[in-house]
């Protein structure tokens, strides 16, 4: 389902102009952000660079507070036990939110399935194809 995810952002992105990226994971991950909101927001990206009324680095306080910059993309990183690798967008405009979300659960069988449809695909394939989603929601 988070191929649903980056799908449904992607085309969010052509239509709204104001989002950010939240990565939640476990306690015990390392790396910020996850692998997943790093390409989610390289490809949100690349369709545009979010509007700020205030840019990240012009803050007052902690820049870091902000989260970090990807592609022109905030992402905040949320690192508390309980939580195995989950990703949000959130598109605003004025008066109202778009919340998108995936949350895996506490095993690793989601990955597994995209991982074994990527396997049966590639014998078809010529060339890099890049993102589940891409081979979900092919036109």
């Amino acid at each position: 389902m988070v191929a649903a995810l980056q799908h449904s952002a992607l085309l969010a992105a052509l239509h709204l102009e104001w989002f950010e990226v939240i990565d939640y994971a476990s306690a015990q991950k390392p790396d910020v952000p996850s692998g997943t909101s790093r390409a989610l927001a390289e490809r949100l990206g690349a369709i545009r660079t979010p509007q700020h009324v205030i840019p990240p680095l012009a803050v007052s306080g902690s820049v870091e507070a902000r989260g970090t910059t990807v592609a022109g993309v905030q992402i905040h990183s949320v690192r508390l036990p309980s939580y195995s690798v989950s990703t949000e967008v959130i598109f605003g405009n004025a008066d109202e939110r778009l919340h998108l979300r995936h949350e895996a659960g506490s095993g690793a069988s989601p990955y597994v399935a995209g991982t074994l449809l990527a396997i049966h695909e590639v014998t078809r394939r010529v060339g890099v194809t890049r993102g589940l989603d891409s081979l979900l929601f092919e036109h």
